[in-house]
């Protein structure tokens, strides 16, 4: 039940505030916090659609250098990823959990930068983040693909999730070449965010799926 009522804030809080007429923006937002609130997950809602409100209010708008990955990780890709072979790779079941690098590794690695970077803050604040993610063909340990990203505030590491899958769908599929997506999202991710999870995309791909995921994960 919990994790139908999470499924339910982010379908009404993430799609309908996300994608409300300018006009009608007050409202919306007042629409999406009553839901949030009714499905006990406002916290989970407000973390996915803190882009949504700066891309769509410009009152909100945010410092894109706080939240974009430093100069010295412009994104790297893994060579052995082409077009020609998602099929047989990114695309196929389980590629990412199995070329995503151990804990080992990652661990300490996330403890250096954090105390290089953002030194005496929490590393629970902090997703250590492929720019361009493993799914997409982003290489797994290469550093220029490797930054700390915020869990929290705006245009944080779920919006950022949200945008991944949805473009691991839309490459998958075919309706994306994977060149196009690697591109967009090291380019600038809240700009590929604002091209590429349209309303029907989160509906169709990443709604869809988690609720999906939610009924089988609660059958007996």
């Amino acid at each position: 039940m919990r994790a139908r009522a999470l499924l339910g804030g982010l379908a009404i809080g993430a799609v309908a505030l996300f994608h409300r007429p300018s006009a009608d923006k007050g409202a919306a937002r007042s629409t999406a916090e009553i839901a949030c609130s009714g499905s006990g997950a406002s916290q989970f809602c407000g973390s996915v659609t803190g882009l949504t409100k700066s891309l769509h209010n410009p009152i909100l708008s945010f410092n894109r250098a706080n939240i974009l990955p430093p100069p010295e990780a412009p994104g790297a890709v893994d060579p052995a990823i082409t077009q020609e072979n998602i099929d047989r790779t990114i695309c196929r079941p389980g590629y990412a959990k199995s070329a995503r690098p151990s804990y080992s590794i990652t661990g300490p690695l996330k403890r250096r930068m954090l105390e290089q970077q953002h030194r005496g803050e929490r590393m629970a604040d902090y997703e250590l983040d492929h720019l361009i993610p493993i799914s997409l063909g982003g290489a797994p340990i290469d550093q220029r693909d490797l930054w700390l990203q915020p869990r929290h505030g705006q245009a944080n590491a779920t919006d950022k999730n949200v945008l991944a899958y949805v473009l691991w769908r839309l490459v998958c599929e075919n309706e994306l070449p994977l060149k196009t997506a690697q591109e967009a999202i090291s380019r600038d991710w809240t700009k590929a965010y604002e091209t590429y999870a349209t309303p029907a995309n989160i509906e169709q791909y990443h709604v869809r799926h988690s609720q999906r995921t939610a009924d089988q994960g609660s059958r007996p």
